[in-house]
């Protein structure tokens, strides 16, 4: 049985228990059994839950647990010199073994791989056989137990909100760990990267040249290569400026618009129209920034006698506002909407004009929410790499003129990270050290909006 056959017949076996255990309530409440604790529902799922969840846990374990096995019992057809090799000897005997498994042919099979990977073979279909069995076994035994504690006393519900709750807290602690595990993984190699590069070059450094690196090693007599972050955030700063210069007033308005001042039939076309661009590739806003917007703001900026590059902050940043219109624009008109509608009347009812209302009583009362809505597209700007990439240019300059070429610390990441790379040199250890870097900008932008929403959250609330 398949892995999606095997779960769709846990979850008609929860659903067949979910059924009983119904039923089972109702037999009680109408034989006179006295009043039940819990409503006949929390019964079933009870009964539901008991039957799933484990066999779930169970399908999950296998998962996992089985490739670890394998690759531990894989290890008794190494070659002698593998075993007494390093880790990456190992990991390519792995993959040659896997390649068999999955029937991948690079030439000729040397034949201890053909062997493992036909034991492999043999261990997977013996594997599918025993979590079939003890899934389903799991599902029957579990469901059958919980059916057998159904009775007009039961407290079903406080046993089901319980299990909802510790489900609750295992959720949050998935998204806690891997938010601290990836900080982790980029702290870590950010050390290894600043024991190469001194701190203090990089954190202050205003050039950014390490492509020199290779020159160097090969004896060519290159330049020293220079790795100081400046020009990237320069850049960074610098294009979210201009996105935001364009996003903000226009989403703003027309969450305003939308909210207070369109008919319904005009919000329900004009709305839609706006989230379209949501939807948007970044790769299509950055082919329209490359082949259309740059050449414009080129040619717009040579006939009046300025010195505009081909690939320009500026055609970057309007085409990256335009993209984030939507988050600014969406979420400002819940969070205007979501304003109580006391407050316009009683602003009315003191003589204001619906102009005034909305300037003076549902903006401020809105601005926490408004305020996010800025944050999430501060976020999305800083964190742009395609339109950079193709309207921009990767020239790490250091210039806070928007028609000059520069690039973003995504945009130089992404550069660095392409391809094989040697994760011992400093090059390729300093996208790290730039992801870092961003994460603590990325915090800090995000503390500084918590404050100002507390704060009229506060006055507000």
């Amino acid at each position: 049985m398949s892995f999606t056959n095997l779960m769709l017949t846990v979850l008609v076996i929860g659903a067949l228990y979910f059924i009983a255990g119904q039923r089972a309530a109702f037999v009680f409440r109408s034989n006179g059994a006295g009043k039940l604790h819990s409503l006949p529902h929390y019964h079933g799922v009870w009964a539901a839950i008991t039957s799933v969840l484990p066999a779930l846990i169970v399908l999950l374990i296998l998962l996992i647990g089985k490739d670890l096995l394998f690759q531990l019992m894989a290890r008794d057809y190494f070659p002698e010199e593998i075993l007494m090799g390093d880790t990456v000897d190992r990991a390519i005997a792995l993959a040659k073994i896997s390649n068999v498994v999955n029937g991948i042919n690079f030439g000729e099979v040397e034949p201890w791989v053909q062997s493992a990977g036909d034991a492999w073979i043999r261990w997977e279909a013996n594997a599918i056989i025993v979590a079939n069995s003890l899934v389903l076994a799991t599902s029957l035994v579990g469901g059958l137990l919980g059916y057998r504690r159904i009775n007009p006393t039961f407290r079903s519900r406080n046993n089901v909100e319980r299990v909802l709750t510790w489900m609750l807290i295992g959720s949050s602690l998935v998204a806690i760990v891997t938010t601290i595990g990836i900080v982790l993984s980029v702290l870590f190699e950010s050390i290894r990267f600043f024991k190469l590069i001194p701190p203090q070059d990089f954190l202050f450094g205003l050039e950014w040249n390490p492509q020199f690196e290779g020159a160097e090693r090969a004896g060519s007599g290159g330049g020293t290569a220079t790795y100081g972050m400046i020009p990237m955030f320069v850049g960074t700063f610098l294009i979210s400026v201009i996105a935001l210069t364009v996003a903000v007033p226009i989403g703003l308005f027309s969450a305003i618009y939308l909210a207070e001042y369109a008919t319904p039939r005009i919000r329900g076309i004009v709305k839609p129209l706006l989230e379209i661009l949501a939807g948007v590739p970044t790769v299509v806003y950055g082919f329209f920034a490359a082949l259309t917007v740059a050449p414009v703001v080129k040619s717009i900026g040579e006939s009046i006698g300025l010195e505009v590059a081909s690939e320009s902050a500026l055609a970057a940043g309007l085409v990256m506002g335009v993209m984030i219109i939507p988050f600014i624009s969406s979420l400002s008109d819940d969070v205007i909407n979501a304003v109580p509608q006391s407050l316009r009347d009683a602003a009315y009812g003191l003589g204001s004009t619906r102009s005034e209302a909305v300037r003076q009583v549902v903006l401020p009362a809105a601005l926490p929410g408004i305020v996010a809505a800025v944050i999430l597209a501060v976020s999305r700007a800083v964190g742009e790499t395609m339109i950079v990439v193709m309207a921009a240019g990767l020239a790490a300059n250091l210039s806070f003129n928007p028609l000059d070429a520069v690039t973003t610390v995504t945009s130089q990441i992404v550069t660095i990270l392409v391809g094989d790379q040697e994760f011992e040199s400093a090059k390729t250890l300093s996208a790290f050290a730039l992801a870092l870097m961003l994460i603590i900008t990325t915090l800090a932008l995000n503390y500084f909006a918590l404050q100002i929403v507390k704060k009229y959250r506060e006055q507000y609330d």
